[in-house]
């Protein structure tokens, strides 16, 4: 049957407005976006960095967006427990996860997730980045990194070092450093940064690689020594500490995190956002509290961020790969 000119036209023209109805409809509502309570998933127990810094993120969006931005712990899995309920989540921005350097190193270290990192969370923007320390007590024979790296090579096998868990960035970063400067060191997981500290002063442990927060008062009071930091450049709390790529270039073991999306989130609603965190972390006091924390503002835009998630999950899953890494 041939429909004359007007009519398929007609129905054209109405096939055609049926197609962009969901179009126009995700527009309209990224311009109201927020129109009620946001939730952002914390994969991680309330009390730690991970959690001050999301609340303290959520709390300065409530008040610029006027709608609360609540936070929620889903600890376990290695954070994984959050990351998956963020992918099954509707894409309307009403959901977010607080994404982390873990769930980088988790992409590789968990056999049969059900999600892929890269491909099902929208990076929205990056908000903080921190260091970890090479740290040993003062009675240590090696009083800086060459020579911890020199007295590793004469002793294989000797040095345990300690960190806050399996497949924590600072046990991956550990591996990449034995890998780099050719040392043979025994990994002594521990359940957080608190137990590692214990060993170590007591004797139990010759070295650690933890995060910079919970070091920093043992280093500056003469606790510990700090032989390196594991972050790009000299961190300004400690700037007399030298950075591991100094000595192993191109070395490079960062904390950091940032807000994602589910995959098909309005492109609008994630530039939305993105612009807001920035706003945040452009405010003088977020830079100060963070500062409190051990950490740094890390802005920039979503595309950035995704390149920073793409980078590290591949750097990390060749690391979990060659050192066979595997979950507790």
């Amino acid at each position: 049957m041939t429909l004359p000119r007007r009519t398929f036209l007609q129905l054209a023209a109405g096939a055609a407005g049926a197609a962009a109805l969901p179009a126009l409809q995700r527009i309209a509502q990224a311009q109201a976006y927020p129109a009620r309570p946001v939730r952002i998933l914390v994969g991680f127990t309330p009390g730690g960095a991970n959690d001050i810094i999301a609340r303290l993120v959520g709390q300065a969006l409530t008040e610029r967006l006027g709608q609360p931005f609540l936070v929620e712990n889903r600890p376990g899995a290695g954070s994984n427990i959050a990351a998956e309920a963020v992918v099954r989540a509707p894409p309307d921005g009403y959901t977010l996860l607080q994404l982390t350097a873990a769930q980088a190193v988790n992409a590789a270290l968990y056999d049969k997730l059900s999600f892929n990192l890269v491909r099902d969370i929208a990076p929205v923007a990056s908000i903080f980045h921190l260091p970890m320390v090479i740290e040993v007590t003062p009675s240590f024979p090696a009083k800086t990194l060459p020579e911890f790296i020199a007295y590793a090579r004469a002793h294989p096998g000797a040095i345990s070092y300690g960190t806050g868990g399996v497949g924590t960035v600072a046990h991956v970063g550990g591996e990449l450093f034995k890998t780099m400067a050719g040392v043979d060191l025994l990994h002594v997981p521990y359940r957080g940064s608190p137990a590692v500290l214990t060993d170590l002063f007591g004797g139990q442990l010759q070295a650690a690689f933890d995060p910079l927060p919970t070091s920093i008062e043992p280093i500056k009071a003469g606790k510990l020594a700090a032989l390196a930091v594991t972050g790009a450049a000299r961190w300004p709390a400690l700037p007399q500490v030298p950075t591991v790529a100094e000595f192993l270039p191109g070395y490079e073991a960062t904390i950091w995190a940032g807000i994602g999306a589910p995959k098909d989130t309005p492109a609008a609603i994630v530039a939305a956002l993105n612009r807001e965190i920035n706003a945040v972390l452009a405010d003088p006091k977020t830079v100060a509290r963070l500062s409190e924390l051990g950490a740094a503002v890390l802005a920039g835009s979503s595309a950035d961020f995704g390149r920073l998630i793409a980078a590290e999950t591949e750097k990390w899953g060749r690391v979990v790969r060659a050192a066979n890494i595997k979950p507790e």
